[in-house]
Formats: structure tokens, C-alpha cells, sequence
């Protein structure tokens, strides 16, 4: 096989000088020749041609330019050479068109990446249209493709790639690619991920693909201490006054998602419907959750109610609050915090508000079985993390039960003051 390569393969770099640029360089051009008939291709790479070494296809020199271009034409080479002895395996004969067009994403397939990527998100924009999946899941959705799309661009040069190239080793240079080209942190990496496996999910199950690269590659999200307000800031916000008056209703929502539990987006499709009265006479708000489409059911406290009090007849279909968008709500609820001082250790956004109502019911009594029904989690495993961050509850354990140590601690007293004597 390799001696068969060897005679009737060839890939050579050179340049275009019949077409300079107007900075005066040359393009770099890649010729594939097979079984001697040649065909040529753009690398979209280009160079001064008095830098170029004809000998050896290369850019001369140590530059740091130099260092990159050349780097760029041995991913090049490296792919051609895979793309190569992947034709020969499962097809049995090359051209060098059809190498070309495979380099080049061209005519390989229909359901290509990033068709099907996109045929994905569109349809998922469909099903937001309807409310029946998140936005802002299809915003991050979106924000992926994106990557993916530069990331074949740069690591591939071209535009798409054949499924059949979705490897492992595709897997982790993306996640290589996000965590140093794009810079994000290690549970944005994974939330990135999330999309591309859905897609391989969807090449397994339409034969695209036989098996989902995803299976050889690891990924977790790290737990990180979230952010919540004590119980005495969430009293100072109540009762403050905004330094401006736009700032009143994201001040109201916050204070509501902290008796409540309810996240922007679920406060957001918030209807009257939802407010119902319930078998112990009080009113209760049933919903599911817009995330998990879990049950949620939250007793209404009197601070809530006032609060819904307050903007009845304010919005003009059945939504409750007339809620601005999540940005908004975030750069005022930052600038309600800077007013009052409150001072804590991770940034506080919307969703704060959330984590506070978890921790401050929580560190009151709640138990965690009635804590996990209402903020609508799927798993009470997901609940018993606002059991670890916050030294409040322990406290408050430790009261409940101290008292039954007095008698010994009595005696103990007693005992060192004999020994004393």
C-alpha cells in the first residue's frame, strides 16, 4: 500500500507568480498529481517570493511568519495525506479530482457538518418560535456553529467537512481551539461541546457515521460556588430606592425570583393562568420550567404577591410582568448592587436571584426534598449543592441541636473545676 502511495501520489507546494498581489506577494498554490495527472488548489496562503524556497516548497527562514505559514502547509500536507489513505481504504481507488474536491469539502456529501448542523438550529429556531425550546439555547447553538465553522476554516482551510471526518481527534482540537483561540473557561467548553454532540447524534442515527466520536472523549462540568445574596442584602434591595427609575422593575423581578425561585426566562413567560389557588387555601404559582420542562410549584409569600400586585394591568396580553430583556436586567441589577454596597465574591447577575432563594430557604428550614420540588430540578443531587455554600445552615443545625449537649458540657465544667482545685 505504502509503495503504491509512494509511485503514484504526489502533493507540491509552489507559487503563483503570474498573480501577484498588490503588496507584491504570491500565492501559494498546491498541486496534486496521481498516477500523473495533476490538479491544482489555493491554500489561501500567500508570501513574498523572495522568501520561498523552490526546493523544498517552503517559506525560508525562522520568522515567526515564517514558523506559521509553514506550519499551516504541513496541516495542509497532513490532511491531503489522511484524506488519501482514507479513499484508498474504504473506496479502493484516488483521483486527483476527487481528492481535490474532498480537500475542498466540494461535492462529498449532502448532509455534510455543517449542513446538518444548520438544518439542526433551524429547526430548533422553529421550535422556539412555537415557545417550545429555550432562546437562549438556540443562541448558544448559534454561537457554536460559528466556531465550528472557523475552526474547519483555519485548521482545515475550507468551508465543510464530511462526516466521516468527525473524529476524536477532531473533537479534542476543537476543544483545544476553544479553550486557547478562543479563550474560554474549562464549563464553557463543555457547554460548547453539548451542540456537536447533539449533531453526532443525529449523523449516527441517519448512517453517517457508525459511531459517536463523542465516545472517546471526556468532559465534565466542574462545580464552582455560585453567587447568592444573604438574607439581610436581599432586605436592603427591597427596600431601597433606585437611583433611577428604570432600575425599579428589574429591582422588583430580582427581589421576586428570590421568594420565588424562578428564573429570568420562566418569570418572563410568566401568565395569570399560572396563578392558581391551591388545597391549603394559599395562592401557589404551577408551572414548568422553560429549561427542563420540570413541574414547579412555588407557594406565593406575601412579598411576591404584592409584587405581582403592583403590575397588574401593565402588560397587555396575560403575562404578569413587563419584563426587559436578560442584558438589561443584568447591567441595572449590577448597578442596584454598586448602590447598596454589597460586596461578593462571584459577580451578581439575574440568575443570582435564583441561587439566593436555593440558599436563603435553605439556611431557614426549607428541606431539601420540598427546596428541589420547587425550583423544578430534575435531580435533589442538583439541590444538595446550595446545601454546601452557605455556613448559615450549618449554624443553624448546630442551634438545633447543641442544646442537648448542655447537661455534659455542664458536667465537663464541673470536672475542670475540681481539677483545678
Amino acid at each position: 500500500m505504502e509503495q503504491t502511495k509512494k509511485s503514484t501520489f504526489k502533493l507540491l507546494f509552489y507559487l503563483k507568480k503570474n498573480e501577484p498581489k498588490k503588496n507584491g506577494n504570491a500565492p501559494i498554490m498546491a498541486r496534486i498529481t496521481i498516477d500523473g495527472t495533476p490538479k491544482t488548489l489555493g491554500t489561501k496562503l500567500e508570501i513574498n517570493p523572495k522568501n520561498w524556497d523552490l526546493k523544498y516548497g517552503r517559506v525560508e527562514g525562522k520568522s515567526a511568519k515564517a514558523l506559521g505559514i509553514n506550519q499551516k502547509l504541513d496541516n495542509i500536507r497532513a490532511r491531503i495525506d489522511t484524506l488519501y489513505e482514507d479513499m484508498l481504504k474504504h473506496e479502493g481507488f484516488v483521483t486527483a479530482q476527487k481528492l481535490k474536491l474532498a480537500f475542498l469539502g466540494v461535492g462529498i456529501m449532502e448532509d455534510s457538518l455543517l449542513k446538518v448542523f444548520k438544518k439542526n438550529n433551524d429547526d430548533f429556531g422553529k421550535m422556539v418560535v412555537q415557545g417550545e425550546r429555550s432562546e437562549s439555547t438556540y443562541y448558544k447553538y448559534k454561537i457554536v456553529y460559528n466556531h465550528v465553522a472557523e475552526f474547519i476554516k483555519s485548521r482545515y482551510h475550507r468551508d465543510d467537512m464530511a462526516f466521516r471526518e468527525l473524529t476524536c481527534d477532531f473533537i479534542r482540537e476543537f476543544d483545544f481551539f476553544l479553550r486557547i483561540d478562543k479563550k474560554c473557561t474549562h464549563n464553557t467548553v463543555w457547554v460548547y461541546t453539548m451542540p456537536l454532540y447533539r449533531v453526532a447524534e443525529i449523523a449516527v442515527k441517519n448512517g453517517l457515521i457508525r459511531k459517536n466520536p463523542f465516545e472517546d472523549y471526556e468532559i465534565s462540568m466542574k462545580e464552582n460556588d455560585r453567587s447568592y445574596l444573604l438574607k439581610e442584602n436581599v432586605e436592603s434591595l427591597l427596600l431601597h430606592n433606585p437611583s433611577k427609575q428604570n432600575y425599579e422593575i428589574v429591582k422588583d423581578l430580582f427581589v421576586f425570583s428570590c421568594f420565588t425561585g424562578l428564573s429570568y426566562i420562566d418569570i418572563k413567560q410568566l401568565k395569570s393562568t399560572n396563578i392558581q389557588s391551591f388545597f391549603d387555601g394559599h395562592d401557589w404559582i404551577i408551572s414548568r420550567r422553560q429549561k427542563s420542562d420540570v413541574a414547579s410549584n412555588v407557594r406565593l409569600m406575601e412579598i411576591p404577591k404584592r409584587i405581582i400586585e403592583k403590575y397588574k394591568g401593565t402588560t397587555r396580553n396575560d403575562s404578569i410582568f413587563p419584563v426587559p430583556t436578560n442584558k438589561i436586567c443584568n447591567s441595572h441589577i449590577d448597578k442596584l448592587i454598586q448602590e447598596l454596597g454589597i460586596v461578593t465574591e462571584q459577580k451578581v447577575t439575574f440568575h443570582t436571584a435564583r441561587h439566593t432563594f436555593g440558599t436563603m430557604f435553605l439556611t431557614e428550614g426549607v428541606p431539601l426534598e420540598s427546596l428541589s420540588k420547587m425550583m423544578g430540578h430534575k435531580n435533589i443531587s442538583t439541590t444538595q449543592i446550595y446545601a454546601k455554600i452557605t455556613s448559615q445552615k450549618i449554624s443553624k443545625d448546630m442551634d438545633l441541636v447543641s442544646h442537648k449537649f448542655a447537661g455534659m458540657e455542664a458536667s465537663f465544667a464541673e470536672m475542670e473545676k475540681e481539677v483545678l482545685v
